[in-house]
């Protein structure tokens, strides 16, 4: 069998150094509506729910029927979609 090669190592040599960048934490950005904003569309959704159920579907809009449990889903899906703008 034949003997392999010995290869030399090359030197170590330490990566370049960077420089550290900075990042603005101090906010700025405006989005303080988003989490009162957040909350209260779950809160609404949750509580349009409830009431549903609790007058017998005769509360808050009789006209909707059943579909006021997807209003109230969508108020909480709304929710979620506004949560997406928080940092």
């Amino acid at each position: 069998m034949p003997k392999s090669r010995i290869r030399k190592k090359d030197e170590f040599k330490p990566p370049p150094e960077r420089k550290a960048t900075q990042i603005d934490l101090g906010g700025g950005g405006g989005r303080r509506w988003v989490a009162p904003l957040m909350l209260t569309l779950f809160g609404l959704g949750l509580a349009w729910i409830v009431v549903f159920y609790v007058t017998n579907s005769a509360l808050p809009v009789e006209a909707f029927g059943n579909w006021n449990i997807v209003v109230g889903f969508g108020f909480i899906a709304g929710g979620f979609v506004v949560s997406t703008q928080w940092k």
